[in-house]
């Protein structure tokens, strides 16, 4: 984070544990965020929050720190099974849920509290063994969790805290009615707190707020614009023939340290990935179809830096902390003004900066004055001048990786669900 994306509010200067204040200094954090100044207080007190705020806000270490202090706080119940966890958080996406359990190890490490992490696509039997021998907090996405509800593997008659991330993601993911579901076999609002963030707080994320919610403090925590700050957003009008060589001479001309490139279809992201690996553009790529044991691992490799472009489709738009992101580029602009922030988002967060370039061609021209209608101004478009369209050779496109049918939902013989995200259209 920079100075300049902090408050004046110190988190010593809440009442903390000092486990969870040694924690709080692992992580390297002094000052708290504006979401995390605002709402800390209020957890703390035991007030359900619905709470707006970008994407790489702070959010995150908010709603973790306040659940870890409110389980310090309360003794377990007595008589409270094994398999009855004390706190749920849901996330829409697995890799959301990846990110939360590991910001959760690094701020819990010290308070004792048993962490599990519970998603659709791979390691079924071993996160079923890890709920039989009990946890303090599951965090994972709904279509795994609830397999594993029905079939009585845990059950959620102890939770004290549940937290909702992303809610509208959630709802544009269709999971609403799995989140209900697991909301109504809680104990009642009245003897939990319940902690929702979402990037807006729309009426049906309000409407759930106030169902399953104990009369909810909404904290909302905007800036003038919809965008972030400090993002840099620039667009290029390019025919559909002009955006391989374009992409390409463009990445020659900057330093692609951490790059994702963004594509509407995972048959053009293999295109664009073939011409970028048959150019000398070391990438990789991310879609729904790449197996999770996998995708995991390039998420790894990119966020160390040894891989420095990724291309993706949307399932990479939301959910995901990767520091450091230099660059955002739309190969293809998105159909949904909403996706065009998430997608920008993934750079100059936590108060950095960062760079947003789109391509406006003939396919997806029609989704620019949405965008600038919905961000509030227009986009600043450059020329394409003849040194930034690389001179490309059709036949040095290298063929995509095979990627092998696999199944992604909770259990291929109990034909479960999938917590894979299913792309709105």
């Amino acid at each position: 984070m920079t100075d300049k994306h902090l408050t004046d509010t110190c988190f010593s200067s809440f009442n903390f544990a000092e486990k969870i204040m040694q924690g709080i200094k692992d992580a390297g954090f002094s000052q708290c965020t504006p979401i995390q100044a605002e709402t800390i207080p209020l957890a703390l007190a035991g007030q359900d929050i619905a709470g707006q705020a970008q994407t790489g806000t702070g959010k995150t270490a908010a709603f973790l720190l306040a659940t870890f202090q409110r389980l310090l706080e309360h003794p377990p119940n007595p008589n409270r099974k094994l398999n009855q966890p004390r706190a749920i958080m849901l996330a829409p996406t697995r890799e959301l849920a990846i990110q939360i359990h590991k910001d959760a190890e690094t701020l819990g490490r010290h308070t004792g509290l048993k962490l599990g992490l519970v998603f659709g696509g791979t390691g079924y039997d071993q996160q079923r063994k890890q709920l039989e021998e009990g946890v303090d907090i599951i965090i994972g996405t709904p279509g795994r969790l609830i397999d594993y509800f029905k079939q009585n593997i845990f059950d959620l008659k102890e939770i004290e805290v549940v937290v909702m991330d992303e809610a509208d993601r959630m709802f544009d993911l269709g999971f609403i009615k799995d989140i209900r579901f697991l909301l109504r076999r809680m104990p009642p609002p009245s003897k939990r707190l319940g902690l929702l963030f979402s990037a807006t707080l729309s009426f049906r994320v309000t409407e759930l707020a106030y169902e399953h919610m104990n009369n909810p403090q909404a904290v909302k925590i905007e800036t003038d614009n919809v965008t972030a700050d400090k993002v840099k957003q620039v667009c290029y009008m390019a025919s559909n023939e002009e955006k391989v060589p374009l992409l390409i001479g463009l990445l020659r001309h900057m330093d692609p340290r951490r790059t994702i490139i963004f594509i509407n279809t995972k048959r053009e992201a293999d295109k664009v990935w073939g011409f970028l690996e048959g150019n000398g553009l070391h990438a990789a790529i991310l879609s729904g179809d790449v197996p999770q044991k996998k995708r995991m691992q390039l998420l790894e490799r990119f966020q160390s830096g040894d891989l420095p472009v990724m291309v993706a489709t949307d399932v990479a738009a939301r959910g995901l902390h990767i520091p450091d992101v230099s660059h955002v580029i739309n190969y293809d602009l998105p159909e949904d003004a909403e996706d065009y922030v998430h997608r920008i988002g993934r750079t100059a967060r936590a108060g950095a900066s960062g760079d947003a370039i789109s391509f406006v061609c003939e396919r997806y021209a029609f989704s620019l004055p949405d965008i600038e209608a919905y961000i509030g101004h227009k986009l600043t478009t450059d020329p394409i001048t003849s040194d930034l369209l690389a001179d490309i050779d059709p036949s040095s496109r290298k063929a995509a990786p095979e990627r092998k049918t696999h199944h992604t939902g909770s259990n291929p013989k109990k034909g479960g669900r999938s917590s894979a995200p299913r792309r709105r259209r």
